[in-house]
């Protein structure tokens, strides 16, 4: 399998991971613990699992927020609860969440006992160098539910991909900002509102930024990238299918495909179920 094939295989598998960061339930199941609602307990449940740390590894791992932002939010989210119990609670909302939109019997079916084992295997194929993010979730002990180790394999999968795209855009010369302002542009991600709102941008820093990438010849006045900036993103994504790429090719290329065939149909169950909320994407 080549890399940009998975690449595609990781992204159209993504829903299944990042339903953790939208879903009422998980919210629900961290803020019950005394944390502060929205930021508060995606900073709480996604950092939970490097320990309590500070604001400066939060941002350097997430990359895309705003300081400010997460200031506001860590180490304040560890005076309301442990780590560990935030890490706990997020499973339960996972678990929760996965009930609702699919449902006991896809849970209990042997094809999600299928998908779990080939996304584990997937997931063995991650080393830890220079991805500090995933070493911290793959400390974490396995859950024993299949739809959970599924879960827990695809972050793991998730975060080690995330790791790698950090490395490949600083490697390119964009900072956190601008890595989310140039992808924003092309279409495919956050609707710039929901950029701003969700990563605590300022319109002000937004447009300062657009400013200093149109100086630099990536983007136009109007804030679409241009020739060069198309470019540029191309190539962070294909640097970043093949720095993800262990995974699936531990897994191999019958493994991949029968992973990414288990999944489509779920997937596609959960967006019909409204698994994201209107206008954040776009």
């Amino acid at each position: 399998m080549d890399p940009h094939s998975s690449g595609r295989t990781a992204r159209s598998l993504e829903t299944l991971h990042a339903l953790g960061y939208f879903v009422p339930e998980v919210e629900q199941e961290v803020t019950a613990l005394g944390v502060r609602k929205g930021r508060g307990a995606y900073f709480a449940s996604r950092a939970a699992a490097m320990g309590r740390v500070g604001p400066g590894p939060v941002v350097a791992t997430f990359s895309v927020f705003a300081p400010s932002l997460v200031e506001r939010f860590v180490p304040a989210c560890w005076e309301a609860a442990d780590p560990e119990q935030v890490m706990a609670a997020r499973y339960r909302g996972v678990d929760a969440a996965y009930r609702r939109l699919l449902g006991a019997e896809v849970l209990e079916s042997p094809e999600m006992a299928e998908a779990a084992e080939l996304a584990r295997t997937a997931a063995a194929g991650c080393t830890p160098e220079g991805r500090a993010l995933y070493a911290a979730h793959a400390d974490q002990a396995w859950p024993e539910e299949p739809h959970l180790v599924l879960f827990h394999a695809l972050t793991l999968i998730r975060e080690h991909r995330g790791d790698g795209h950090v490395a490949t855009t600083l490697a390119h010369g964009l900072s956190g900002l601008e890595s989310l302002v140039t992808h924003t542009a092309t279409g495919t991600g956050f609707t710039v509102p929901a950029a701003q709102a969700t990563r605590g941008w300022s319109e002000e820093q937004w447009q300062a930024c657009v400013v200093a990438l149109a100086d630099r010849g990536l983007m136009g006045a109007d804030g679409t990238l241009t020739e060069a900036g198309v470019a540029l993103r191309t190539a962070i994504e294909a640097d970043t299918d093949e720095r993800g790429h262990a995974p699936w090719a531990a897994l191999g290329d019958e493994g991949t495909e029968r992973l990414r065939t288990l999944g489509r149909p779920w997937v596609k169950q959960m967006l019909a179920g409204g698994v994201f909320p209107a206008g954040v994407f776009a």
